[in-house]
């Protein structure tokens, strides 16, 4: 009864359906085109195309594109090529001083930006659509119907994904704006989600097949225990305690008090999020990539079979190095000890017991050191579950929503929208969705105390 008053509570709230409507009709429209097939394609025959892209590494490719990669789709790229692009305009904002400053000139700032990144997404797309048409290719030439000209097909291919990509970029924009918010990782999200039902059925029939239900229960409770650290993972903070200093102001022409609050500065246990995951993983995709431009290379070489094999040990080895060299890397890349200590400073704030300036940067740094060790470790055993669960025998499917970037995306979605829809029905003055306390997403938060 509460969770049916509940959600007679949400859908009072007009603009809050409204945007549920708008996020579900542009779901459907997303999820419609995936299972619209390329011109040029025979759609009864991708069985081989559905089976290589439904294994190793296409297989995670697939997994983001919500099945429509291995059904040669018009949304085959899904959003991963503005990711990419995404991710390359993140890092020029670091290294290039022009981006630096256009990150720095606040919303007009940001408009350019989204438009570098657009165009970006462009020139991506382009040449990923040239690499997909060569995988048909080299997959099934049968799927390709004959009676189209090489180049015309090629060039129909590359427009059409090139435009698909796109309209999946704006869907996605649509939802940030007028949706529920986090438009792309929802679009994501429910890409991943659309090939649970299938996973679980697949798994259950099979362990139902050699009579062992009880395994099935267990993978499922296990399951479950990886969803719960993965969100103490999402959502683990090392809260700091700033002190600001009181001062006087002026206001309506009477002397007043300021500060002398103490509030908390939150170090997230996993500040880059699923960013060392995506950098790793595109990492792990060259040299299968490399290798289809060599001549003569042997494609069946140790080295390509074991970087395409993601229960190897040595995939999964690399694997697990980059990604806790990269969780370093990026939360060195987006947290700044030496400009929040200058925003502290600046601000007349300061760490009990911890001298302002250098001292603080130091100490800031330290923590942020120590906290993101175990972050890292912690973020690389979850990027590498699926294959240590597959080594009990889970169906592959199954076992790729055990970990890796896949789960903690939905989780961090889930935990986004529930707290966007709680934020409405605490402005209009309705009980939160939980009663222990308020939904922490994703972002940091600061906590202030009288």
């Amino acid at each position: 009864m509460k969770l049916i008053q509940k959600l007679k509570e949400i859908w009072s709230i007009e603009e809050l359906r409204s945007r549920i409507l708008l996020t579900i009709g542009l779901i459907t429209i997303y999820r419609l085109g995936t299972y619209i097939v390329l011109p040029g394609i025979d759609p009864t025959a991708l069985e081989n195309i559905q089976s290589q892209g439904s294994s190793g590494i296409l297989g995670l490719v697939n997994l983001f594109a919500g099945g429509a990669f291995a059904r040669a789709s018009v949304f085959a790229l899904g959003i991963m090529p503005y990711i990419s692009a995404s991710i390359a305009i993140q890092l020029l904002t670091i290294a290039i001083p022009y981006f630096q400053k256009l990150q720095k000139e606040g919303e007009s700032g940001r408009r350019e930006l989204n438009q570098y990144t657009r165009l970006l997404t462009i020139v991506v797309t382009g040449f990923q659509a040239a690499g997909y048409v060569i995988y048909l290719r080299n997959a099934d030439a049968a799927a390709v119907l004959p009676t189209l000209s090489p180049f015309i097909f090629w060039l129909s291919t590359v427009v059409i994904l090139t435009a698909g990509t796109l309209f999946v970029m704006w869907m996605g924009e649509r939802i940030t704006d007028k949706g529920i918010g986090n438009g792309i990782s929802l679009l994501i999200m429910v890409g991943i989600l659309a090939r649970f039902p299938g996973s679980i059925l697949e798994e259950f029939s099979s362990r139902l097949a050699k009579g062992g239900l009880i395994s099935f229960v267990i993978e499922m409770a296990f399951l479950i225990v990886v969803i719960g650290a993965c969100i103490l993972l999402i959502q683990g903070t090392r809260r700091i305690p700033v002190q600001y200093a009181k001062r006087n102001i002026i206001q309506g022409g009477k002397m007043m008090q300021a500060g002398g609050v103490r509030q908390y500065l939150p170090l997230k246990l996993n500040a880059s999020g699923v960013m060392p995951i995506i950098f790793a993983q595109a990492i792990m995709f060259l040299p299968a990539t490399i290798a289809q431009f060599i001549p003569g290379f042997d494609q069946n070489s140790k080295f390509l079979i074991a970087f395409n094999d993601i229960t190897s040990f040595a995939y999964n080895m690399t694997y697990f190095v980059l990604i806790v060299a990269f969780t370093y890397f990026y939360t060195a890349l987006i947290i700044n000890p030496t400009q929040i200590a200058d925003d502290l400073k600046r601000n007349s704030g300061f760490i009990p017991g911890v001298k302002p300036g250098k001292k603080t940067e130091e100490f800031i740094d330290s923590v942020i050191s120590r906290i993101t060790l175990p972050g890292a470790i912690f973020l690389g055993v979850v990027a590498i579950m699926p294959a240590i669960v597959m080594l009990f025998d889970v169906n592959r499917s199954f076992a790729l929503f055990f970990g890796g970037s896949s789960i903690l995306i939905m989780v961090g979605v889930v935990l986004d929208t529930l707290q966007t829809i709680e934020t409405y029905l605490l402005n209009r003055h309705y009980d939160g969705l939980t009663s222990s306390g308020r939904i922490k997403g994703r972002q940091g938060q600061m906590y202030q105390t009288a």
